[in-house]
């Protein structure tokens, strides 16, 4: 039996006679007329998990757009307001809410069919068999019943009454009302894109995690503080080194400490040991309370801070020693220090050092670990390597991944494309043959997975985990974009020149839409109606920046999500929404909440601006997802002529497994 053979005859064990060919065709086919699903674009989420949350509650506005459509006519804006925080918060409002209504009972049912309304239109794009699957147990066959009943006839309209009547009598109602909330939220948005930065400056990666391994659909976009991480789950002791340093220096340690149970002790008693009599004012967390109380607290996290940045350079050298192909040798700075002098010497200049305590640094071999050193830098990484959470998150990422996706005639990244002056695509070896363009960001990715997928000691695993560094850092990294980090000068140099850390020409290139057209021609999408989504530098609204940039292909989506970053930015995020009709764009402006606006409670509101409207509804036959379901069509097509002519003979019923 050839292969075509083997496939006919595992297709005819799934559908054993003509009859079940032609039916699953019949659905097939009325899929493809169905409007596409709509698509949800998030980036830098920087470990913001209540904004994160808020956002996909509320369906970046969309949730909120349904109700005003079907009721705006009959309720009062307070009442949709209402309706929508029950649908975003339901655990949050419902208690709230019957305690001010007057009759429980009659607004439990009043709530039900508005509910069961909002659901009947988030669900209307996508059949019966996948609404079916995205209902939420328990009451999933009621919700279904509800969902599908045509109570403008007189008969149902009385069946219809009867099973809300039933689920308020018997007590359920308000479990019945959660679950409808969570399944409008689920139906809102048909799949998420995470295009980059999960990782760092707030304080709750490990939560957003989490709700994306439980999340129906999604996909993500690999940034450089992922890749960061990634390489510390790999056991990449210079990404480890890394991935503190960052969380001391925000104060921000519950994700190594509570999230992924990594002990940071062995590093605080070194950091005592080794830094005990410098207080180390240059390494003091930027976001802790200053309570007297905490002052201790914060004098130890500056030590241990200090302790691991120095650590951190050292285990770098090792990479740049051993990989002059990535040309970094500029980054080896403790060797340029000259410690009785208090000065360092940099690209030829000597500057003074704002700190000149380097009590493990040895002039003769500055690169070396102390034994102390060692010994720690082995257990955080055995932590790290041995966090159960951890290292399913990370399995996570690199499993549903990548550096880039291309994904219905658009392009996603988090960085850039390495470019030069006149727009060309910079080469850079990886795998020792230099590649450029959607070949290099390929051969990243492969690399990528061999240092977290490949034998624990092996060449390859080695190689990969320092790409992820690399990719963290590098010159020509598509996730960095960046000439250098100058983490050691701003550390230890005043001269904030030295400081400068050069974006890759690309971020003014992209302004272009020649260059946009280029980029999207390179990964095989279609420019004339493609658009490439970016992430990673965050857009300045409140300097008249916009994030909709060479004539409407790209579209950057990093608006400040992290409060970090807010003060810049003067918005808190961006979130694109692409569904049948076309491209809109909803800015998140964070407002205070309280308890006499409901609609706000929690914290965000949007505004939403119309990027391009389609000329038609978009079908899912125009899709990623109808290329695959027309796939299914010709293979049963297939399977049907196979019936028919005898090829294959119809099985009565499936074989008993033995």
């Amino acid at each position: 039996m050839d292969a075509a053979d083997r496939h006919l005859d595992y297709m005819a064990r799934l559908y054993p006679t003509a009859e079940a060919v032609s039916t699953e065709i019949l659905h097939l086919r009325a899929r493809l007329d169905l409007p596409k699903g709509t698509e949800h674009f998030i980036s830098d989420i920087h470990g913001e998990y209540e904004a994160f949350r808020s956002v996909l509650s509320h369906a970046s506005g969309s949730i909120r757009r349904k109700i005003d459509e079907l009721f705006g006519d009959d309720m009062a804006e307070a009442d949709r307001s209402a309706l929508g925080a029950l649908i975003y918060a339901p655990d949050r409002n419902l208690s709230s809410m019957l305690r001010a209504a007057a009759d429980k009972d009659a607004w439990r049912r009043d709530i039900l069919r508005r509910m069961i309304a909002v659901l009947r239109v988030v669900s209307s794009k996508y059949s019966r068999v996948k609404v079916r699957r995205l209902l939420l147990d328990p009451f999933s066959e009621i919700v279904e019943e509800l969902l599908y009943e045509q109570e403008q006839l007189r008969d149902k309209a009385d069946y219809y009454r009867s099973l809300i009547d039933g689920v308020v009598e018997t007590g359920n109602a308000d479990q019945l009302i959660r679950v409808l909330a969570r399944t409008i939220q689920r139906l809102a948005i048909d799949h998420l894109h995470v295009v980059g930065d999960i990782f760092d400056r707030g304080p709750a990666a490990d939560r957003i995690m989490d709700h994306l391994l439980a999340y129906h659909s999604v996909d993500v976009q690999w940034g450089n503080h992922d890749i960061l991480w990634m390489g510390a789950a790999a056991g990449s002791e210079a990404c480890v080194a890394n991935v503190i340093r960052i969380s001391l220096r925000y104060g921000h340690m519950a994700t190594i400490e509570h999230g992924y149970a990594v002990s940071l002790l062995p590093l605080a008693s070194f950091a005592m040991s080794a830094y005990g009599d410098d207080p180390c004012s240059l390494f003091m967390p930027k976001a802790m309370d200053t309570t007297a109380h905490a002052a201790f607290e914060k004098t130890l996290i500056a030590r241990m801070h200090k302790a691991i940045t120095v650590i951190q350079f050292k285990l770098e050298a090792g990479i740049i020693g051993r990989r002059p192909d990535y040309a970094m040798a500029d980054r080896l700075l403790l060797d340029k220090m000259d410690l009785d002098a208090g000065t360092v010497r940099i690209d030829g200049e000597i500057h003074p050092l704002k700190d000149g305590r380097f009590p493990t640094v040895d002039p003769a071999r500055p690169f070396d670990l102390t034994p102390e050193e060692a010994e720690v830098v082995d257990k955080l990484r055995s932590a790290f390597l041995h966090s159960n959470r951890l290292q399913a998150h990370a399995r996570f990422l690199f499993d549903n991944g990548a550096i880039h996706r291309v994904h219905n005639g658009n392009l996603l990244y988090h960085g850039c494309i390495p470019m030069d002056e006149d727009g060309n695509f910079q080469a850079f070896a990886v795998e020792e043959i230099p590649v450029t363009g959607r070949a290099l960001m390929n051969a990243f990715t492969r690399r990528c997975r061999d240092g977290f997928f490949r034998p624990d000691g092996s060449a390859e695993r080695l190689a990969g985990q320092d790409v992820m560094w690399y990719l963290w850092c590098g010159l020509r990294s598509p996730l960095f974009g960046k000439s250098k980090m100058a983490a050691f000068e701003r550390y230890f140099v005043e001269d904030e020149a030295t400081h400068a850390e050069e974006r890759n020409v690309y971020y003014s290139l992209r302004d272009s839409e020649r260059i946009a057209r280029k980029i999207l021609t390179e990964f095989g999408v279609n420019p004339d109606t493609g658009h490439i989504i970016n992430g990673h530098v965050p857009v300045k609204v409140k300097k008249n920046e916009s994030p909709v940039k060479a004539g409407g292909k790209l579209i950057v989506i990093d608006g400040g999500f992290a409060e970090v970053y807010q003060q810049t930015t003067g918005i808190a995020g961006y979130t694109l929404v692409f569904n049948s009709y076309g491209l809109l764009l909803s800015t998140h402006h964070r407002v205070e909440s309280g308890p006499s606006n409901p609609v706000r409670a929690l914290g965000i509101h949007y505004t939403t601006e119309i990027v391009e409207t389609n000329t038609a509804r978009r079908r899912i036959r125009e899709t990623d997802e109808g290329k695959a379901v027309q796939m299914q069509i010709d293979e049963l097509m297939e399977l049907l002529e196979a019936y028919r002519s005898g090829r294959v003979e119809p099985r009565k019923s499936l074989p008993t497994p033995i």
